[in-house]
């Protein structure tokens, strides 16, 4: 098995991370990519926080768990809420998160671009067909890549397929 990717997408609607989660359970099931594990958050306009949803079916090596989506959703969207307090507790439990690239930056990232009315694809990949995964997504609604744990290189090569027309 390759390397895992985890990858960040950011949809500028509410509906797009799940319709885009959708269309990769369809390509795990048909085996042009591994999906290890993922996670929607979809922020409805109006509302004060998003919802998050972790796929269910994702049990095998290199699942990430409820664990690890809770506590990154919680610093990312909610510890913000809840105070200096909280948010220094969580300070030593997050730094376990830089080994893979996941600090600061990253949190802040994605705090100031899933925002109400967006929605965002949180996904732990391997061995993807990149040119069939491309041709799924074409007919969805754009996506912006937020985040990979990629070389330059391959994160180069990534945003080229899927900011082609």
């Amino acid at each position: 098995m390759a390397q895992p990717t985890l990858t960040v997408w950011k949809f500028d609607d509410p509906r797009g991370a799940d319709e885009a989660a959708a269309t990769l359970a369809e390509l795990a099931r048909a085996n042009v990519v591994n999906v290890l594990d993922s996670a929607t958050v979809s922020w409805e306009e109006g509302k004060k926080r998003p919802k998050t949803h972790q796929s269910n079916d994702m049990t095998g090596i290199g699942a990430l768990g409820g664990a690890f989506w809770g506590m990154l959703f919680g610093l990312i969207f909610f510890v913000p809420l809840l105070g200096a307090a909280v948010g220094a507790a969580t300070g030593a439990l997050a730094g376990s998160l830089t080994d893979v690239g996941i600090d600061d930056d990253f949190i802040a990232q994605v705090r100031d671009q899933v925002t109400p009315g967006t929605s965002a694809l949180f996904v732990m990949t391997s061995d993807a067909v990149v040119d069939k995964v491309h041709e799924a997504f074409a007919g969805h609604k754009p996506a912006q890549l937020l985040f990979t744990n990629l070389s330059s290189d391959q994160e180069a090569a990534l945003r080229k397929v899927f900011t082609e027309e």
